[in-house]
C-alpha cells in the first residue's frame, strides 16, 4: 500500500510540476490533465505540493518497516 501511495503521489507531482512550468514559460498546459480540463495555475502548484508530500510519506513509511 505504501508502494503504490508514493507512485501515486510521485505521478500527481510530476503533472502538477509539468502544469505550472507549462503554463508560466510557454503559455500552454503540459501533461495529461490538460487533455480533460484545464485548471487554473494556483491548483497546480497545489497538486505539486500535495503530490511531493504523498511521495515522501509513502517512501518514509516503506523505509520504516
Amino acid at each position: 500500500m505504501k508502494e503504490i501511495v508514493a507512485v501515486i503521489g510521485s505521478i500527481v507531482g510530476i503533472q502538477g510540476v509539468l502544469g505550472f512550468v507549462g503554463r508560466t514559460y510557454s503559455d500552454q498546459d503540459w501533461g495529461l490533465l490538460q487533455i480533460w480540463f484545464h485548471p487554473p495555475t494556483p491548483l497546480y502548484i497545489a497538486l505539486a505540493v500535495v503530490g511531493g508530500a504523498m511521495a515522501l510519506w509513502g517512501e518514509a513509511a516503506r523505509k520504516r518497516a
